[in-house]
């Protein structure tokens, strides 16, 4: 009886301690992607002082990102008041920094 106790014991340990470190882990992932977000928005913010005009694909190729991700961090960068789009849609639209 004791021998299963210590079993479970030891089972019920090794289990915690993964949980632990999963969670860890988890949360230097988020820094992490949260670190690299901020880098490519202060890029970006870069590449608008010598690239006129500067369009997402211009985004996506130069940071190496999909169309999603520029799309969503010149939005970011918009709604900061930091970006301006010009035009609305579709291969027209071209982005510039605010003054």
């Amino acid at each position: 009886m004791n021998i299963i106790y210590l079993v479970i014991g030891i089972c019920i340990g090794v289990g915690v301690v993964l949980w632990l470190k999963r969670k860890k882990s988890n949360k230097s992932i988020i820094k992490t992607q949260a670190e690299e977000k901020k880098r490519n928005k202060e890029q970006i913010l870069g590449l608008l002082e010598t690239q006129h005009p500067l369009t997402n694909n211009h985004v996506e190729q130069l940071l190496g990102i999909s169309d999603a991700t520029a799309t969503r961090y010149l939005e970011e960068l918009e709604r900061e008041g930091k970006v301006r789009q010009v035009g609305d849609v579709g291969s027209g639209v071209f982005y510039e920094k605010v003054s």
